[in-house]
C-alpha cells in the first residue's frame, strides 16, 4: 500500500494533507508514513521467513531516533558503522546481540566501546583491521567475534559512487585472498570467526549481480568447511534498489520514461537469492536502509520565485543542496510533484535551490505541473539519505522531521534555530 498518495487532487500522507503540514509546520519539511515504515520492515521481515534470519536495519540512511525506536520495537537488529551510530541504536533499543559494526575505518576506541556493548559481530575489512580488533579484545580481555567482508568483484550495476563490490574499490578483502585470511584469522586467540559478510553496492536494480554473489559466497563457505572452518551466519548486506521513478501517479502528472520501471520487490530480490544461502545451512541476515524507509518520506519545499531567461526557466525553492544532496552528489532523479493538483498545464524547468552552487539543483529539464511563486512542492522517496546527509551550508537552517501516523501529527525534529548556528 502506498501511504503518500493523492486523494483526488490533495497528496496525503496517511490521512494528512501535506498542504496543511506546509502551512503549520514551514518549508523546507521532512515528512515519514509511520505506517509504511511498518509494513515494509515487516515485508523484509516476512520475506525472509526462517526465523533464525534477520534484518538488520542500516542506520546510514535515517537515524532519527523516533524512527529507530519504530524498527527497534518490531524486533530489527541494526547495522552501524560508527561508535556514534551504535550509540544511537542502543539508546533506540536495539539489542546488542543482533547489532552487526561494519565500515572500513573502525578506530581503537569505537572497537572497544562496542565490544563493551557485546555486539554480535564486526565485520572486518582488512587484515590490518584484523590486527586491531585483535588487539584491542586481548587488551580488554574478551573475544570479538568476527565475519570476515569479502569483496567478490562483482558489478553491481549501480551509480559509481555507491558501487562497493569491485576490487577499484576501498571495501573488503579480494576474493582470491579470502580463505588465506580465513586461515590466518582462525589462529588469533582473542577473534572467533562467526560468519562471512558482503555488500556490493547501493541502489542495485537487477537480481542478476545478487545471485552472482549468492553463488560465491555459498562456494566459499563450502571451500571453508572442507579446511575446518565452520561459519555459522551469512551477512548479505543490501543494495536492495527502490522505485525512484514515477513514485505518485495522478493523471495531471506527466509519468517520466523509466529504464527501472521493474524493479524487483523485496520478496523478489531475496526469493531469488535465499534458495542458493540456505543451502548452507547458515542464519542469513540483510541490511535493508534506503529500501527499508525511502518511499515512507517527502520533502516539503516553498517556491520562492520563477525565473525565465531566453531558453530555460528556473523554478527557484526553499530547500537546497544542504537539504537534499542526493540530486547534486549523484545526479540522482527524484519526483517532483505539487502538493495540490489545480491545473492540467505543465512546463519544462529546472527546479533549483537557493545554494550559491551551480550544482544546487533538484531537477533539470523537468516537465512540471505549472507553478508559481508560493505553491509548495513535494520531492518525493526522500526516507533515505535525505535529512541524514544534510548541512548547514550557507549559513541554512536544518528542516523539521515530522512522524504521520493516520490522521495524527508528531514533531519528531523540531526545526533547527538560528541561534544554534555556530
Amino acid at each position: 500500500m502506498k501511504y503518500i498518495a493523492y486523494k483526488e487532487n490533495t497528496l496525503l500522507c496517511e490521512d494528512v494533507p501535506l498542504s496543511e503540514l506546509a502551512e503549520e509546520y514551514g518549508t523546507p519539511l521532512y515528512v515519514y508514513s509511520k505506517n509504511q515504515i511498518i509494513e515494509q520492515y515487516r515485508y523484509f521481515n516476512n520475506a525472509l521467513g526462517d526465523p533464525r534470519h534477520r534484518v538488520c536495519y542500516a542506520l546510514k540512511a535515517n537515524a532519527n531516533h523516533h524512527i529507530l525506536k519504530l524498527l527497534a520495537n518490531e524486533g530489527a537488529g541494526a547495522d552501524v558503522v560508527s561508535a556514534g551510530e551504535l550509540f544511537l541504536a542502543l539508546k533506540a533499543g536495539f539489542s546488542p546481540a543482533v547489532t552487526v559494526f561494519a565500515g572500513v575505518g573502525k578506530r581503537e576506541d569505537e572497537i572497544e566501546y562496542a565490544l563493551k556493548q557485546n555486539i554480535f559481530s564486526f565485520n572486518v575489512e582488512s587484515v590490518s583491521e584484523l590486527h586491531t580488533i585483535s588487539r584491542v579484545a586481548l587488551r580488554c580481555g574478551t573475544k570479538a567475534r568476527i565475519s570476515l567482508r569479502i569483496n567478490p568483484d562483482i558489478d553491481a550495476q549501480s551509480h559509481p559512487y555507491i558501487t562497493t563490490g569491485l576490487l577499484s574499490t576501498k571495501f573488503g578483502i579480494e576474493a582470491s585472498k579470502a580463505l588465506e585470511v580465513y586461515a590466518y584469522a582462525a589462529t588469533l586467540s582473542s577473534l572467533e570467526l562467526v560468519g562471512v559478510h558482503t555488500h556490493i553496492g547501493s541502489q542495485i536494480t537487477r537480481v542478476e549481480p545478487f545471485i552472482a554473489t549468492a553463488n560465491y559466497i555459498t562456494g566459499l563457505v563450502g571451500k571453508l568447511r572442507e579446511t575446518g572452518i565452520h561459519l555459522s551466519h551469512i551477512d548479505f548486506g543490501g543494495g536492495f534498489g527502490v522505485q525512484y521513478v514515477n513514485a505518485v501517479e495522478h493523471e495531471a502528472i506527466k509519468q517520466e520514461e523509466n529504464p527501472n520501471s521493474t524493479v524487483p520487490t523485496p520478496a523478489e530480490f531475496l526469493g531469488a537469492v535465499l534458495p542458493i544461502l540456505q543451502t548452507t545451512g547458515c542464519a542469513v541476515w540483510i541490511e535493508p536502509g534506503r529500501s527499508l524507509i525511502a518511499d515512507a518520506g517527502v520533502l516539503i519545499t516553498r517556491v520562492i520565485s520563477v525565473k525565465e531567461n531566453t531558453n530555460k526557466k528556473f523554478v527557484i525553492v526553499d530547500a537546497g543542496m544542504n537539504d537534499l544532496i542526493r540530486p547534486s552528489l549523484y545526479q540522482a532523479y527524484h519526483q517532483i510533484v505539487p502538493l495540490s493538483i489545480s491545473t492540467y498545464e505543465s512546463e519544462k524547468v529546472d527546479v533549483v535551490g537557493p545554494i550559491c552552487e551551480n550544482t544546487d539543483f533538484f531537477a533539470r529539464e523537468r516537465m512540471l505541473s505549472k507553478t508559481n511563486a508560493g505553491d509548495c512542492l513535494a520531492i518525493m522517496t526522500t526516507g533515505a539519505y535525505g535529512f541524514v546527509l544534510s548541512s548547514n551550508y550557507n549559513g541554512r537552517l536544518r528542516p523539521a522531521e515530522i512522524l504521520v501516523n493516520g490522521d495524527r501529527v508528531r514533531i519528531i525534529r523540531p526545526r533547527q534555530l538560528m541561534g544554534e548556528l555556530e
